[in-house]
């Protein structure tokens, strides 16, 4: 762990549950139209070499790290997939912090740095995120696999940094 982090989760690209079993769904459809395929054509091994590439797929990614989140004593930092920028959120400019649902939607897509409507969003699977909201009114939606640890170390954090 690096020197003075109080908190760090990593959020991995193919690990949510509702994609992995699109995902899953897809191969065995191929597999099925393989299996079925009563003429025996060549062109029938397609859905076999389709299938088999979306299982390697799926397990690349599920190893695959989307964004790596950390909390330091006076700030935030999120950090990306290769050649994606970092962002470094100030604690000192949070006015509000919240834990609510990420989204009611049963499907969501992985983001990262997202800008829509006001919010900045960081997503890559589960149902839970904390919302951090800076002085300027712009909201920052950190989806999470740990929501309650999350939101206690950065309620401590900015608590500490209102003392001093």
């Amino acid at each position: 762990m690096k020197e003075g982090v109080l908190y760090s989760e990593n959020q991995y690209l193919g690990r949510d549950r509702v994609w992995i079993s699109v995902r899953l769904v897809l191969v065995l459809f191929c597999f099925t139209a393989f299996y079925l395929n009563l003429d025996h054509l060549i062109s029938s091994q397609l859905f076999f070499i389709v299938g088999v590439g979306i299982i390697i797929t799926s397990i690349v990614m599920m190893y695959m790290v989307l964004f790596r989140t950390e909390v330091f004593q006076d700030h935030i930092l999120i950090s990306g997939l290769w050649s994606t920028r970092v962002v470094k959120i100030d604690l000192a400019s949070i006015t509000k912090i919240e834990k609510a649902p990420y989204s009611t939607f049963f499907f969501n897509n992985p983001v990262y740095n997202l800008h829509t409507k006001g919010k900045i969003k960081f997503f890559a699977g589960g149902k839970n995120a904390v919302f951090l909201t800076d002085k300027d009114g712009l909201t920052y939606v950190l989806g999470t696999q740990r929501q309650e640890e999350l939101y206690r170390i950065i309620m401590e954090t900015k608590g500490r940094l209102g003392k001093s």
